[in-house]
């Protein structure tokens, strides 16, 4: 009987999955088995693709480190098989999981009137089992202060289409709970600015445009006048 078998730090669960945490380091040893010969050439795939080895890496044993983990790491492939004999082989499968990236604070000014629109990205895996906006402390009235939340399993931002000073001004905070890794939140101070007169400049500069025109013109045509009256 021949084989081939792949050990790993971290180690493989019942399911053929490693579970590894974004910047982690991934190692994977690969080994023959019952008859097959110890000078063996074995080759890695990773998804499908093959991984470059030393020579010394490739004879009745070879390992491959994936360091550090990255977002494209996660649910890759690695395949180790016999080089002359792809149909012995094995393979594990790399779930890489991290926390949302969400912290900190930001300052927003907004006039009264306009669109408040606070995002928060709650990308994460495994997926954020739920996200929760506070306003002052408790949990915002969607409806009291005309409120639409939106996700999309990456972003969730609150909206309220019309700011006044005295339902949207204050301390906001976006918490994302993760089944693995807690708690996440960031803060957003919220300021509202009176409304400013916005002017159409455009339009205002192609309505003095034309006034000018227009005055030059008549002036031209007086002149013009003038000039006749002289000549007579």
């Amino acid at each position: 009987m021949t084989g081939v078998n792949i050990e790993s730090d971290p180690v493989v669960d019942g399911e053929g999955l490693i579970q590894a945490e974004l910047n982690n380091t991934v190692s994977l040893k690969c080994t023959v088995g019952g008859d097959t010969l110890d000078d063996e050439e074995l080759v890695w795939l990773r998804n499908g693709l093959t991984v470059k080895l030393n020579e010394e890496n490739k004879k009745g044993a070879s390992s491959v480190c994936v360091s550090p983990v990255i977002y494209d790491d996660n649910e890759a492939t690695f395949t180790c098989q016999l080089k002359n004999n792809a149909t012995v082989k094995a393979s594990v499968t790399l779930r890489v999981t991290y926390p949302p990236e969400l912290s900190g604070s930001e300052e927003v000014t907004v006039e009264e009137e306009s669109k408040l629109v606070l995002s928060c990205d709650i990308w994460a895996n495994p997926p954020v089992s739920s996200v929760v906006w506070a306003l002052n402390g408790s949990m915002v009235d969607l409806l009291a202060g005309d409120f639409v939340v939106t996700t999309d399993g990456s972003i969730s931002q609150l909206i309220a289409s019309k700011v006044e000073r005295s339902l949207h001004e204050g301390t906001y905070q976006c918490t994302a709970n993760s089944p693995k890794y807690g708690a996440y939140s960031k803060t957003f101070y919220v300021t509202a600015a009176d409304k400013t007169m916005k002017f159409p400049l455009m339009p205002m500069i192609a309505a003095i445009v034309v006034v000018i025109l227009t005055a030059i013109l008549a002036i031209v045509s007086r002149w013009r006048k003038i000039a006749k009256c002289f000549k007579k």
